[in-house]
């Protein structure tokens, strides 16, 4: 929306930039698979492919990728971008084959839901105990709830 020449087209552009190590959480794109091209600095990244039969079932595919690097995350894929550096920025271009891909924060949307998922629900989805999803949905209320 921020650059009329790509509107209609069916494509976005966002030049992400990195703390020393900071990340881009897990999330996915509902609606888009995204090209990352690493401009300065390094990154970690990864995706998990969805509930295929096995043997591929959620298995974690990833990369440390360099000045130059190019990575493709899948449509709709659990994906991240980690700057391992501790004292270097990283940047990266990515590109995605939507003007409207969407992004969905994984702890966001499960932990800092408004209203809340039942912590009953989580707790045994995540099979953990149920003043564990309480410490986490609290860190994500406090912060995205205000």
């Amino acid at each position: 929306m921020q650059i009329a020449g790509l509107n209609t087209l069916g494509i976005s552009i966002a030049r992400i930039d990195y703390a020393p190590l900071g990340q881009n959480p897990p999330h996915t794109h509902p609606r888009a698979t995204e090209i990352l091209t690493v401009l300065e600095g390094i990154l970690y990244v990864g995706f998990v492919t969805s509930n295929q039969p096995a043997p591929n079932r959620n298995k974690f595919l990833s990369k440390m990728l360099n000045k130059g690097d190019v990575f493709v995350f899948p449509v709709g894929l659990i994906h991240f971008q980690f700057n391992p550096n501790p004292h270097q920025p990283a940047v990266a271009i990515a590109a995605l084959s939507s003007q409207n891909p969407g992004a969905i924060t994984i702890a966001n949307a499960v932990f800092g839901s408004d209203p809340p998922i039942s912590d009953d629900v989580l707790a045994k989805a995540f099979q953990v105990e149920k003043n564990t999803i309480d410490y986490l949905q609290a860190q994500f209320w406090e912060n995205n709830h205000n």
